[in-house]
């Protein structure tokens, strides 16, 4: 299984969302784009997806830009994959019946290895991934003499 560039950078962009949720603060397209490396225009549908989803909204005015519509420790990496990507993505879906033994075991073990895919991704919420960067982050600032 591959992620795909659009739930990739969809996930960045609510990482540096859920990074300035304690705050409050919205952020801009271009402060996300910055930060991320994120072709604007790209970004912009993105959020325009998100923003329909319910995972995020976006507020107007001078000091206006997107905000997370709900806290980071409710919504999980499967959620974002799920508004990106749609729910046939992570369900699964309606298939014709197997033709043989053969093509039963092999639809049943994908099958497994989705349902097994979902629960990693249901496991993790954005505020999990803030707080991996963040150590991540401080490991990296550590020097020894």
């Amino acid at each position: 299984m591959v992620i795909s560039n659009k739930s990739e950078y969809a996930l960045l962009a609510l990482l540096e969302l859920a990074t300035c949720y304690p705050n409050g603060d919205a952020l801009q397209i271009r402060e996300i784009a910055a930060l991320q490396d994120i072709p604007n225009r790209y970004l912009e549908q993105l959020l325009a997806t998100l923003r329909r989803g319910g995972l995020i909204k976006s507020i107007r005015g001078a000091k206006g830009g997107y905000v997370l519509a709900r806290d980071p420790r409710t919504i999980t990496v499967l959620d974002a994959f799920t508004c990106m990507e749609g729910s046939d993505a992570v369900a699964s879906t309606c298939e014709p019946p197997p033709s043989t033994i053969e093509a039963e075991l092999i639809q049943e073990v994908w099958q497994e290895a989705r349902q097994a895919a979902n629960s990693v991704l249901e496991k993790y919420t954005l505020q999990d991934l803030c707080e991996r960067r963040t150590s991540r982050q401080q490991k990296e600032l550590m020097y020894y003499i």
